[in-house]
């Protein structure tokens, strides 16, 4: 597979030191202090922040439900936890004030683990592999990363995809223009009309909107931005929190409710939590 440079490779590589969980960034100091699960116990409600502009993940429906996969495991968490669950949507670059301000309890909306966000969160074993890939117009002639020199290539602000590129210079330089945009599905309205040529985004979010409407779209074959995971994201230090809803997902994997709903979305079980890292 090919990567894109020697930055995404050591992110690629920094990635497994980083994925071991809720308990990975905790120290017994910390732990001894935590109280993120009896404060989230204690008025019934996980509020979880969410981008809700980000099909599968999390989006409005034409009736303005916010709906989707991450949605549908949020919900089932929170039943087993005996609370409620409020969606609450948030500037997607400002999710982590909105975290540590405890306007949300945690980000769960396709959040991608990176090392720079393992720094200041605290993230849940991955419970999805998500590569961020660059998808075209399927009749725009771009097959290869090398046909992206000299053209204008989107991704959304504050995501993995647009990090990665952002820091990646010579990849970056090669194009004639790279501009963020507001959310994933504005991004792929640009494309269709030719206000970009390329979208760095989550495969899943691409693989979505190519079933919804085939033939329109591509994905550049042989070429990852970032091979990321998903997680869910907690305040720096709520490993107790963490771990409950971790180990609520991976009640759900052994019991086939993680397998049911991916199907649902998906057409075929995605989840990894639980299984060998």
């Amino acid at each position: 597979m090919k990567k894109l440079s020697v930055i995404a490779l050591v992110l690629v590589l920094g990635l497994s030191t980083f994925l071991g969980g809720c308990s990975s960034s905790s120290s017994s100091s910390s732990s001894a202090n935590d109280d993120s699960l009896k404060y989230v116990m204690d008025k019934g409600e996980l509020i979880v922040g969410l981008d809700d502009a980000f099909p599968p993940m999390g989006f409005r429906d034409d009736d303005n439900n916010i709906v989707g996969f991450d949605i549908d495991l949020a919900k089932e968490v929170a039943k087993r936890m005996d609370i409620k669950v409020k969606f609450q949507p948030v500037n997607w670059q400002a999710k982590e004030q909105e975290l540590s301000s405890k306007n949300i309890d945690c980000i769960w909306n396709g959040f991608g683990i990176t090392p720079e966000r393992e720094k200041v969160l605290t993230i849940s074993e991955p419970y999805m592999a998500n590569p961020q890939i660059f998808v075209v117009l399927a009749d725009s002639g771009i097959k290869t990363q090398d046909d992206l020199k000299g053209k204008v290539v989107a991704a959304q602000n504050g995501s993995t995809a647009y990090a990665t590129i952002d820091k990646d210079t010579e990849l970056k330089d090669s194009f004639k223009e790279f501009v963020g945009v507001e959310d994933n599905v504005k991004a792929l309205m640009d494309l269709g009309v030719g206000g970009s040529d390329a979208v760095a985004m989550d495969t899943v979010v691409a693989r979505y909107y190519m079933a919804k409407d085939p033939g329109k779209y591509s994905i550049i074959k042989d070429t990852t931005i970032l091979d990321e995971k998903m997680g869910v994201g907690f305040r720096k230090g709520d490993n107790a929190l963490c771990k409950k809803v971790e180990d609520t997902l991976k009640e759900m994997k052994k019991d086939g409710t993680l397998a049911k709903i991916s199907k649902e979305w998906f057409g075929e079980d995605l989840t990894i939590i639980g299984e060998d890292k």
